[in-house]
Order: C-alpha cells, then sequence, then structure tokens
C-alpha cells in the first residue's frame, strides 16, 4: 500500500494534462516514484523513451497537487478505496495492461482477485430475446460463482447486475464517472444492493462528471479486467462492440448472443461471429467448454447422484443413453438422443452441476462412476 503522499502524487500524476496512463507507468518506473517524477529535473524525464516535451507540460500545470489533495479529502470523507497499479490487490489482469490507469477507486464489498471474471455488455435497447438469455446464461453460471461485470447503464448492463445479485453472485459496476454523481439517475435505488453484492470501481474524480468521451477509458477497464467478454446483443455501431475489440487486443476470449439476420439488434454479434472476432455462444456449456472451466465433482458413486439427485426428463434420457456407455461424444449423444446439440450440451451442463456427468477431452462425456 503507497503512503498518502506518494498517492497524492501520483492523482497530480493521473491528473497531469497530456500524459496518459502508459507514459506515466513508463516515468514512475524509471524515476521510482510519483513523488519523484515530480522532483526529477525535466532533462532526466526526457531520457525516458517515449517521453517529450508536449507531454511533460502537464506535469508543471498550475493548481495540480492543489486539486489532487482535495480529491484525497473526498476520498477520506466518502469511505473510497483504491488500488494502486503496483498493489497486490490492483486486478491481475489489468496489470498486464499496458494502459491499464495508475489507480482504480471502489466503493462496496470487492474482491477483484477471482480467476472467474466475466464481463457482459450489450445495447441499451435490449429486447426480451437478449434479456431472456442474460438472465438464464447467469444462472447456468452461478455453481461456478463467477464475477459479473458491466457499465450500470441501461438495458444489458443492469439487467447483468440484477441478475448476478438474483442468483448470489458478485457483481462490478465500472462507471464513466466519478462517485460524486449517479448515471443514470434511474439506477440509484439499486446502489445499496450493488455494494451489497459486490461495488462499484471508476479511475475517474469526483470532479468527473458524465460524459460520453470516457466510454472508452471505462470499457478498457471492463474488457481488461475480465477473463471473456460476453456480448448480449448490439446494433451494427455500438460501445460494446468497442469493448469486444478491446478484449480482443488484450488477447482475452470474446463471446457473442446470435440473433436472426434481419433483427436490428443482433447485427453487431452476427458480425463479431462471422468475422470470428467472437465465439458463438448458445449456452453457458459453450463458454465453460472454450475457457476450460472445471466444475468440481460433487459425488463419486453414480448410484449415490442417482439417489439424492432429482433429474428431469430431458436429463433422464441422457443418463440412461450414457449409463450402458464408457463415454460418448456430444454430437452423437444429441443425435441418440433427438435433441439439438445446442440444447444437448446446456442439458449435460446441468447434470455436469449436480454431480452426474463429467466432461471429457474431446466434447467427450460420461457419467461419474
Amino acid at each position: 500500500m503507497i503512503s498518502k503522499t506518494e498517492l497524492i502524487y501520483t492523482l497530480a500524476l493521473m491528473r497531469a494534462p497530456n500524459l496518459g496512463a502508459t507514459s506515466a507507468k513508463k516515468l514512475i518506473q524509471f524515476i521510482g516514484s510519483s513523488e519523484a517524477v515530480f522532483k526529477e529535473r525535466k532533462s532526466n524525464l526526457l531520457k525516458v523513451k517515449g517521453i517529450g516535451e508536449y507531454k511533460l507540460q502537464g506535469i508543471a500545470e498550475k493548481g495540480l497537487m492543489e486539486a489532487a489533495e482535495a480529491e484525497f479529502e473526498f476520498m477520506e470523507r466518502n469511505s473510497v478505496s483504491f488500488s494502486y497499479y503496483k498493489d497486490k490487490d490492483y486486478p491481475n489482469r489489468l496489470k498486464h495492461c499496458s494502459d491499464g490507469p495508475l489507480l482504480i477507486f471502489h466503493q462496496g464489498n470487492i474482491d477483484l482477485q477471482s480467476k472467474k471474471i466475466i464481463s457482459i455488455v450489450g445495447t441499451r435497447n435490449i429486447t426480451s430475446y437478449g434479456s431472456m438469455f442474460c438472465k438464464k446464461i447467469i444462472e447456468e453460471l452461478s455453481p461456478l460463482d463467477p464475477i459479473i461485470v458491466s457499465g450500470y447503464a441501461y438495458g444489458v448492463d443492469i439487467t447483468a447486475h440484477k441478475a448476478a445479485m438474483e442468483n448470489g453472485l458478485q457483481t462490478i459496476a465500472c462507471l464513466a464517472h466519478g462517485f460524486d454523481q449517479v448515471y443514470p439517475k434511474a439506477h440509484a435505488k439499486y446502489l445499496p444492493k450493488v455494494k451489497e453484492h459486490g461495488g462499484f470501481i471508476t479511475e475517474f474524480w469526483s470532479t468527473d462528471v458524465f460524459d460520453r468521451n470516457n466510454f472508452l477509458q471505462r470499457n478498457r477497464i471492463i474488457a481488461g479486467i475480465s477473463e471473456a467478454t460476453i456480448v448480449i446483443e448490439s446494433a451494427e455501431k455500438g460501445g460494446s462492440l468497442v469493448t469486444a475489440d478491446i478484449a480482443n487486443s488484450y488477447h482475452r476470449d470474446v463471446f457473442a448472443l446470435p440473433g436472426r439476420a434481419t433483427d436490428f439488434q443482433s447485427k453487431g454479434c452476427n458480425n463479431l461471429i462471422k468475422t470470428q472476432q467472437a465465439h458463438l455462444l448458445a449456452s453457458a456449456a459453450d463458454l465453460i467448454y472454450i475457457l476450460g472451466w472445471n466444475i468440481k465433482e460433487k459425488t463419486t458413486d453414480v448410484s449415490q447422484a442417482k439417489l439424492f439427485v432429482e433429474l428431469n426428463k430431458e436429463e433422464q434420457m441422457l443418463y440412461d443413453y450414457l449409463k450402458g456407455k464408457d463415454k460418448d461424444i456430444l454430437d452423437k449423444i444429441a443425435l441418440s438422443c433427438h435433441f439439438p446439440t445446442s440444447k444437448t450440451a446446456s442439458i449435460l451442463l446441468n447434470m455436469e452441476l449436480k454431480g452426474v456427468i463429467r466432461p471429457l477431452p474431446g466434447k467427450f462425456f460420461q457419467l461419474i462412476t
């Protein structure tokens, strides 16, 4: 944890015009600390690769330290915590992003060190199809206890946050403004519950009001802290596609919900899939398979599983089919049981969560014996 003095100097450095997070990190790395950067001779600062006169102008800006001290006082008054990019509690995945912020501010009960962090983004004009799928996939993923990240906006964002809380999951809202306001105002009623089930993060100061130009900065954090990004619905152009592009640039997996070719709110997702910028997402089983998540086996005895786990009609059909086999591949199970492959994958996932079957490499499945 950095000292109060170093925090104030870091606040000032992140606020310096023309500099940016990447250049600020270069200076800290070269000089040793934020405080040292402000006290170092300009001639030495200019030795840092990529740092020129233009970028250093902002460090000497009048009133910078006073503004940093005022922001520190706001943080203390409002119980705003922070993570410094060199500290252990800074999001591990974001540490590998060169443009990750120097500081992340947060409020609530947040644990950003979880290995399973999924961001869910999409249109503000969510359809009933998108809403149903968003709720369904979060419910399907809930036994794996992932953290659900989104942007607290209308549509897909708030649907994802609410679904996460309804399933007892931690959810994190990444804001495009400071903690001195709420946007949209209609979502103020969710503040206490989100803080209870996770919380809010931002890199913006309390004096930073909502501005659409902040979305790009906000979106890189959403993509950067997550193992994968899901785009639920998007028009041909939209902020969620920018988030997907950033996630791809960070070498993270991107998933998209396909829709009909004629659906306006599916054009962006369909294009992501068509251009191989996203995996097609039909169920939680697709994401679990591609990310290689392992589900802890709940029992090692099939008869015990059968005795204590209630199977529905469809699950029973798959159970009976696999009972006389050592293992079988997904496509053959679907064909033999007369179900579409995507539906079979979803049924198998539910059975896996119940501890009845286990997945094997190559999309094979077998009963737990």
